[in-house]
């Protein structure tokens, strides 16, 4: 699993990347909690989805926001975080000009970049989205949500009440052609402590069905310069 470094909006990111044997393999990005309260792409959690998205043959991506680990520049209110998530997702596609499939996941704070840059990305094809933190930060911008996806949540959850995420999978699956699929984790906490199995499953279940279909699908349109 190759460190790498990505030049970001204001100097260098830092990452792990798992390169696919399958030159038309679909492609993961994940995306790590908040920043200022300890998170970084080694989070248990994203260090899950990433290996179960690479498990499962693609060519997976995690990386540190601006300001956490060896990325430069300082924390700028998700605005910046945003930034660095494009500019991994290009980074991604770059050296995957074949894939026929583009994901996105994140945990949390992860989460709530990773649900915005894809409203800005109609590449991506699919996400994943785990602790989406519905009563902290705003989600109206998912009007209309793009891609069909997986919602993850602890019933244990004492950060994000399980009522704020409900609301937002019941507005989401009320868009035409849209499905959204929503599992609670029995047992699991914000930070699923000692259900990291349980969470591979749930991720491994359902991309093991969505894969069928995009097996067959031609590589998606890169989105125009200039995004």
């Amino acid at each position: 699993m190759p460190d790498i470094i990505i030049n970001g909006p204001v100097g260098r990111l830092e990452g792990r990347y798992q390169h696919s044997k399958d030159p038309s393999a679909p492609i993961a990005l994940i995306l790590h909690p908040h920043p200022q309260y300890g998170g970084t792409m080694n989070n248990k959690v994203v260090y899950t989805l990433f290996h179960t998205f690479a498990r499962l043959g693609f060519s997976t991506l995690r990386f540190n926001f601006r300001g956490v680990g060896r990325s430069q520049g300082t924390f700028n209110r998700g605005e910046g975080e945003l930034s660095d998530a494009a500019s991994a997702l290009d980074w991604l596609q770059t050296y995957n000009p074949n894939a026929r499939g583009c994901w996105i996941a994140g945990f949390s704070f992860g989460a709530w970049i990773s649900m915005q840059l894809l409203m800005r990305r109609p590449e991506i094809s699919g996400f994943i989205s785990v602790a989406p933190p519905a009563n902290l930060f705003d989600f109206t911008f998912l009007a209309p949500c793009p891609a069909s996806g997986l919602i993850v949540h602890g019933n244990n959850d004492d950060v994000v009440p399980q009522e704020a995420v409900q609301k937002l999978v019941d507005k989401l699956k009320h868009q035409k052609d849209i499905h959204i699929q929503f599992k609670v984790a029995d047992g699991a906490n914000h930070f699923f402590a000692d259900q990291m199995e349980q969470l591979a499953e749930i991720v491994t279940e359902y991309l093991t069905q969505r894969l069928q279909p995009e097996k067959q699908q031609p590589p998606p349109k890169k989105a125009a310069a200039g995004r």
